[in-house]
């Protein structure tokens, strides 16, 4: 059974490391043209190379994903570039973890913009293209984190929620044009920014944190990426408003 994408473009949204990497190497090996759109420019270049290496094309845009002009500007180029954008993955986001009483309007209101206001003018800034072509994949990356709870990322969890309600009309509004709307909420996933973050600083926290799951182990980029290669092929054509969760078992949702 083949996946390829046939040289279709997709944008992937914070793919200048973490998951959104390991999201461009899995899909350029799919005959994806990608687009890696991140505000860190380093980074984006890094992971360009990275599939120019393996074999692939990419383009790498130093890019806000939340601002509007950022966003109209990157899509030009990607367009310009590569051809008219065929998927769509909104990885790029921020997982701080604060006390509930501690968050306040800047931080409340930095959080929703980046995780939820961008993903959401992404979206419309491609999707004309999908309906123009007939088809397109649209795949929201959410967190284990709506499905459980955090105690110390309600604002996180709150924006990542909003994106789930978000696939969900994406699919009900898109599907006559050919177009899927789906998400991926991941469990703990081993990338700088799960280390970076201070809860785990702690020496082996992140490993004991693996260890304590059904799968005994963390997670890594490549398991998000196998998930979302399957969601943007063709044999995921059926598949619309579905929540593949990716968690190690952390979260097992009833039937």
């Amino acid at each position: 059974m083949t996946r390829s994408l046939n040289g279709r473009v997709a944008v992937i949204t914070g793919a200048g490391s973490g998951m959104g990497r390991s999201m461009a190497l899995r899909l350029a090996e799919d005959d994806a043209r990608i687009a890696i759109w991140d505000i860190n420019g380093e980074g984006a270049e890094e992971t360009a190379r990275l599939v120019r290496e393996a074999g692939g094309t990419a383009l790498a845009i130093t890019a806000d994903c939340a601002d509007p002009a950022a966003i109209k500007a990157a899509a030009d180029q990607t367009r310009r570039e590569l051809g008219k954008i065929a998927i769509l993955i909104n990885n790029a986001g921020i997982a701080p973890f604060t006390p509930f009483l501690e968050v306040d309007a800047a931080l409340l209101e930095r959080v929703m913009r980046i995780n939820f206001f961008g993903p959401f003018l992404v979206t419309q800034e491609v999707v004309p293209d999908m309906i123009e072509a007939k088809w397109g994949r649209i795949v929201n990356i959410t967190s284990s984190s709506v499905q459980t709870g955090s105690a110390l990322q309600t604002h996180y969890t709150s924006s990542k929620g909003a994106l789930l309600g978000f696939t969900k009309c994406l699919a009900m509004a898109l599907g006559e044009h050919g177009i899927t709307a789906n998400m991926i909420p991941p469990g703990s996933i081993d990338t700088p920014m799960l280390r970076g973050a201070e809860i785990m600083q702690q020496q082996g926290a992140v490993e004991a944190y693996g260890a304590a799951l059904p799968v005994k182990r963390i997670g890594k980029g490549e398991d998000i990426a196998a998930a979302a290669a399957f969601l943007v092929s063709e044999e995921a054509g059926y598949m619309t408003g579905q929540t593949i969760s990716v968690n190690g078992g952390r979260y097992m949702g009833s039937a």
